[in-house]
């Protein structure tokens, strides 16, 4: 973190000319999604409990694990991201696409998975925040990857691609083989566990994201990166920086569950999410530092 802050103080090394607009509309954007992200997290039942979710207690823990997630790694890192993306430093836009990835994710989740009918709360009061970050982060995303110019970006070693290539596929089938597929065979046989009887919500609309968005995303970037093709770079960048936001913030949810005792926890899972947390931080670490070298 230390080597990323000293780069923004250092002369912008980017592709951006002096004065770009687009320069200065992304990194305020990124500013905004920072704060955003940390209002969301202090407004929640991790602190003030202003937003209380249509959810159980159960699904509350793990909205728990992701606010400091949101509030320690998300937003920082936005902030960072923004910094760079204002000095027309070469990192910024790439750093921007993991958090404006991760924010369409999670707030999507969040603005969503509410069973109104079944638990008290007040979150469709907030749906005006949510659907705010939405479109911002997606304006990000796109404003970000489209200044992002391939030939700015630094090709990282061989080892760390077929690594992260293998990593990517290994999250991949661990989402569908180890967690949502059991699951998913449980409530096709009418046995449905405790995760899905007490937020069918939820259950249904983490598995359509994950099986439906997520998983073909990371079989693409992994496989492209272990045949070496050259189009996989500038997604390998935006990939980096999403898991390892995400890792994190799954490893929180997990952790919160089993203090809490939730029926729904169980140790390989929690083990698997840590491994996956601090896998992901380290290959996005050796995947970002070749952007903060000389251009």
């Amino acid at each position: 973190m230390t080597s990323v802050v000293t780069a923004a103080r250092q002369e912008p090394v980017g592709v951006h000319g002096p004065g770009s607009r687009s320069s200065k509309w992304l990194a305020i954007g990124l500013f905004i999604l920072g704060a955003g992200a940390a209002a969301v997290s202090l407004l929640g039942p991790l602190v003030f409990d202003v937003i209380r979710y249509h959810v159980s207690a159960g699904a509350t823990n793990q909205v728990v694990g992701g606010d400091v997630a949101g509030l320690l790694l998300m937003a920082p890192v936005s902030g960072i991201a923004g910094i760079l993306v204002w000095r027309r430093h070469r990192a910024g836009s790439v750093l921007a696409l993991g958090p404006a990835a991760y924010a369409l994710y999670m707030y999507s989740q969040l603005a969503l998975g509410n069973d109104v009918d079944r638990y008290p709360g007040n979150s469709e009061q907030f749906f005006p925040l949510f659907l705010g970050l939405l479109v911002l982060s997606g304006a990000i995303a796109i404003g970000a990857w489209s200044v992002t110019s391939r030939s700015d970006l630094p090709v990282p070693p061989s080892s760390v691609r077929r690594i992260f290539g293998w990593f990517a596929v290994i999250v991949a089938a661990f989402l569908v083989l180890g967690l949502h597929l059991p699951t998913l065979l449980d409530v096709s046989a009418g046995q449905p566990g405790p995760e899905y009887v007490s937020d069918p919500v939820v259950f249904w609309l983490v598995k359509l994201m994950d099986l439906g968005l997520v998983t073909p995303a990371l079989l693409a970037v992994g496989f492209g990166l272990v045949a070496r093709k050259g189009w996989a770079i500038k997604p390998m960048y935006a990939a980096a920086g999403w898991i390892a936001l995400l890792g994190s913030s799954v490893a929180g949810m997990a952790l919160m569950m089993q203090l809490t005792s939730d029926p729904a926890a169980t140790v390989a899972n929690s083990v698997a999410f840590g491994l996956f947390a601090v896998i992901g931080l380290a290959v996005a670490l050796a995947v970002y530092r070749p952007l903060f070298g000389r251009n």
